[in-house]
């Protein structure tokens, strides 16, 4: 028999869903993880077995940029054969709806857009990880090019066009968040009716504040998270669970 004292979560995220007109998703690597892609501070987190390397190392030595390049071919996360999951694909359904108006993720995959949500509505907090760019004049290059020299030859990258330091195109610990998307972040923020916090141990800020933010200007605030975070006090509903399960429920 059903205990009718105990609500059905996915049904009142539903309905939360239903009655919002202008919603702001915000993702974190555990919605990731069920497409393959290992998180960072999980029991199971690279950064259990690998220590991070800092920005101002990589710009400082080319022994370090060398590490991190290595580590950055070495297969290890394959980033590139990743697809995305039933996660992602019900969060592309809510944007085709017209339902959410921005994504906002830590995640460096791209698998949102892989998933069909539009480039202009994705804010990449932490960049992406599917090409590099140069640190002094901001050229993007291609990883394929950048990857073949290094394994053949051990050739570092650096700009063809002033001669910088070429990076991945993340945020690495050490340098600073980038002004636009954290900006675009706050204003999405600000501007939605309901915020939806999915797959984010919300422990890394400046990000992990735009849940409160929105929350505090008049929001609703639900987070979906396998682990509990130190904002489940504050939220209007908290599921536990599995995400991909669980957003295909309420979205489908």
């Amino acid at each position: 028999m059903i205990d009718t004292r105990v609500p059905d979560t996915v049904a009142a995220l539903r309905e939360l869903i239903r009655a919002s007109n202008n919603i702001v998703i915000f993702t974190g690597a555990g919605i990731s993880t069920e497409s393959g892609i290992p998180d960072f501070r999980g029991p199971k987190g690279i950064w259990n077995t690998q220590t991070p390397i800092d920005f101002r190392d990589f710009v400082a030595s080319e022994e370090v940029r060398r590490e991190s390049w290595s580590r950055k071919f070495s297969g290890e996360m394959k980033l590139e054969d990743a697809a995305p999951n039933a996660g992602h694909l019900a969060i592309t359904s809510l944007v085709k709806a017209g339902k959410v108006s921005h994504v906002i993720t830590q995640n460096v995959d791209g698998l949102h857009q892989k998933s069909g949500t539009p480039d202009d509505q994705v804010i990449e907090l932490h960049g992406n990880a599917s090409y590099a760019s140069c640190l002094s004049c901001g050229k993007r290059l291609e990883l394929e090019p950048v990857k073949s020299a290094f394994l053949e030859h051990g050739t570092l990258p650096y700009c063809p066009d002033c001669g910088g330091i070429v990076k991945t195109a993340t945020i690495s610990f050490g340098q600073s968040m980038p002004v636009t998307e954290m900006q675009k972040a706050e204003a999405a923020s600000l501007s939605c009716d309901l915020f939806l916090a999915i797959g984010s141990s919300l422990v890394v800020y400046p990000a992990a504040g735009f849940p409160r933010l929105a929350k505090e200007n008049g929001a609703g605030l639900v987070i979906i998270n396998e682990q509990e975070t130190d904002l489940d006090p504050f939220c209007d509903l908290v599921l536990h669970e599995q995400i991909g399960t669980t957003l295909s429920r309420a979205v489908g």
